[in-house]
């Protein structure tokens, strides 16, 4: 079956980091980390629903600036996700430009930010065209789990980890897929159409063989007698993990995080052979992001943010992390 996500890292692993996953089924995307994000064309730009920011080093928030100039005089609010401080340096993005002229946008372009901080809570606020991007503060409250975004066909949630600085690391989470054979309703006398959106309803929250749905004129159909026209596949699960130091503490949560995970996008920014300056900078080495991948029982790696050091030894790095993930 088709997959309805595609995630792709939006530069060479030798290039800022970001990650855009593509909703193929649907005009919207998310991106994870906003560096350099020119090679994104407008028309994928515009289809950014949600970002999320790992924290605000400047390889990891520059694009900013970049996405609000292709957004602005949309009619559309964006929703901004990042660690402890992240809603004040919107803000003070936001506030580095002259907005005299905001009046004479017809649309109300808006950004809903989130920030994250410690003991399961976060911050809330709204900046928006119409009130010249001054700052609305929209509250406090809790996450469960770290669940940061929770919607019928996915969940995001996030892990506080340490590079120096709070920074999140990223699961998203796709539900369940019921697809319909149309050759077995069609055996049943039955049409394609809208009604069948209840049937997929009735089947991912588990209603029983008795109870019933609307068929489609309106009468009463039992599920069991649909069961044979559908069929129930897994969603996928995409991690991402960068400017992490290698600790306990972090490599427990990145693990529980990453946990069976379809594609963990992780950094791989030296060789094991300097896994000294990589704690000294506070970042992966491939072996150990490798090790990492392996713990948490992930199906496939993708490495990235590599070292230009290794400009000329790119496939040194995808070796080593390769032999760590595969273990002996």
């Amino acid at each position: 079956m088709r997959r309805a996500l595609h995630p792709y890292l939006v530069n060479e692993p030798f290039g800022d980091p970001g990650l855009f996953v593509d909703f193929l089924f649907e005009s919207r995307a998310l991106l994870f980390d906003i560096g350099d994000i020119r090679d994104l064309p407008p028309r994928k730009i515009l289809r950014v629903s949600d970002i999320f920011v790992t924290h605000c080093h400047m390889d990891h928030f520059m694009g900013f600036d970049w996405f609000l100039r292709i957004c602005l005089g949309r009619e559309r609010a964006v929703r901004l996700y990042g660690p402890p401080g992240f809603i004040a340096r919107v803000e003070a993005k936001l506030s580095a430009y002259t907005w005299n002229l905001l009046h004479r946008y017809e649309n109300d372009f808006g950004l809903e930010v989130t920030e994250v901080v410690e003991g399961g809570r976060v911050r809330r606020a709204r900046f928006h065209v119409r009130q010249g991007f001054s700052r609305e503060d929209a509250g406090e409250g809790s996450i469960d789990s770290g669940v940061l975004l929770d919607e019928p066909g996915i969940r995001v949630r996030c892990a506080v980890l340490d590079h120096g600085t709070p920074c999140l690391g990223f699961a998203l989470e796709e539900m369940q897929h019921v697809n319909i054979w149309k050759t077995k309703l069609a055996e049943l006398g039955l049409p394609v159409g809208p009604w069948l959106q209840g049937l997929k309803q009735a089947v991912l929250t588990g209603r029983s063989d008795d109870d019933q749905i609307v068929g489609p004129a309106g009468q009463p159909i039992a599920l069991g007698a649909l069961r044979d026209c559908v069929q129930v596949t897994p969603g996928m699960k995409l991690a991402y993990i960068t400017d992490v130091v290698f600790s306990q503490a972090n490599a427990e949560r990145i693990v529980e995080l990453a946990r069976g995970a379809d594609t963990l996008f992780i950094e791989s920014v030296f060789l094991d052979e300097v896994a000294g300056r990589a704690a000294d900078k506070l970042h992966l080495t491939a072996g150990q992001a490798g090790r990492l991948a392996r713990a948490a029982a992930v199906k496939a790696v993708e490495p990235f943010h590599f070292s230009p050091i290794y400009r000329e030894r790119e496939a040194e790095l995808r070796a080593e992390l390769e032999r760590a993930f595969r273990g002996p």
